[in-house]
């Protein structure tokens, strides 16, 4: 089954966002802070937030932005390309990430890492690495000057920048390599990378595509441990957008009626009675697009849509969905011994899921 939809324009409303921590510029250090924080500078409060690599499924980067999107004015700091040894894996930015990110009105700072560690259980691999923070500090304040839009901040980073960054990857990268002993990749990969997004960006986004594309094949013959739906259904969906990006997705599960199709997304845990916030968060974010979505089509077909966001659990009893009355929910807290921080987190997801119309379900599944 393959589904499309566009994304015209992001209308959301951020209620599960944790309380930031605040930091001076002046005293800054990106490697040392919260994955997500504000930065305060001459009276400006921007959120920044970090990736531990440019590879969307090597982390959680989706929690920390989206824990960032309340505020005014969001910086997102992403390695442009991280090695992580000759027997680890070498990842680079996609132009997926940088089409999400300019959708979501977040302006990125395409960073390098400068440091690194031996790996203590393997020797031919590195760990621990840390951005280059002058270099991540100098942006900060060139984005705080900067009034345009974080598409045309991210697109001219690309047009303008990226070589003088991918060089610096170059020689970082030799540098940690004689420090550390450890084989790095070939620099013959980096380089062709280098050439594809030098060209033209078009020519970056075919390049990002074709990956995303592969990778989105081989998730939809696999199911992943932290889903646990009523059908084994999953379906591939490509999201346009008016900024020219294409995201090549997975839904976890579909449910087809005359004229409407459900998209859902599921969050699992066997051993505690809602999954991780981390992983709620994540899900989120794809409620974010799937609530946005337009002109959607089923192989082919006009339909209208609805999105879901599944909790699972082994150790839930019952069920709940946010449509359900304020009594029945309050049963369902109690019969499961919800806690306060459980109960706090329920409410605002509820909440969240009533805002932006899209349907919370709550229940047991092995």
């Amino acid at each position: 089954m393959d589904i499309s939809g566009k994304i015209k324009g992001i209308k959301y409303k951020i209620l599960l966002n944790e309380k930031l921590k605040q930091f001076s510029l002046n005293k800054f250090e990106i490697n040392e802070t919260p994955p997500t924080c504000l930065i305060i500078h001459e009276n400006n409060v921007i959120a920044i937030s970090k990736w531990v690599s440019p590879k969307r499924t090597r982390s959680y980067p989706f929690e920390r932005i989206y824990n960032s999107l309340s505020s005014s004015k969001k910086i997102t700091v992403i390695p442009i390309i991280k090695d992580e040894g000759l027997a680890g894996d070498r990842d680079f930015i996609q132009w997926d990430t940088v089409s999400l990110m300019s959708l979501l009105d977040v302006f990125i700072i395409f960073a390098y890492y400068e440091r690194a560690e031996v790996n203590n259980g393997n020797k031919f691999k590195i760990t621990n690495q840390k951005f280059n923070n002058s270099y991540v500090i100098s942006k900060i304040k060139e984005i705080e000057q900067y009034h345009s839009s974080a598409l045309h901040w991210n697109l001219n980073e690309l047009k303008s920048n990226l070589h003088k960054i991918i060089d610096k990857v170059i020689s970082s990268y030799s540098r940690i390599g004689m420090k550390t002993n450890v084989p790095l990749h070939s620099i013959k990969g980096i380089n062709q990378f280098k050439e594809k997004i030098g060209k033209d960006v078009s020519m970056f986004m075919e390049f990002s595509r074709a990956k995303s594309q592969k990778a989105q094949e081989r998730e939809f013959v696999t199911k992943q441990p932290k889903e646990s739906l009523s059908s084994l259904t999953k379906a591939k969906i490509t999201i346009n957008n008016y900024l020219g990006g294409k995201y090549f997705l997975t839904v976890d599960e579909v449910k087809i009626t005359k004229d409407k199709i459900l998209l859902m997304e599921g969050k699992h845990s066997k051993n505690n009675t809602l999954p991780a916030l981390s992983d709620i968060k994540d899900g989120l974010l794809k409620m974010i697009l799937y609530s946005n979505l337009k002109d959607i089509t089923v192989n082919g077909k006009r339909r209208k849509s609805d999105s879901v966001l599944c909790l699972t659990s082994s150790k839930l009893s019952g069920f709940i969905t946010s449509n359900n009355t304020q009594k029945q929910i309050t049963n369902f807290f109690i019969k499961n011994k919800f806690s306060k921080t459980q109960i706090e987190i329920m409410k605002k997801l509820i909440s969240e899921a009533k805002k932006n119309k899209f349907t919370l379900n709550v229940k047991f599944s092995k």
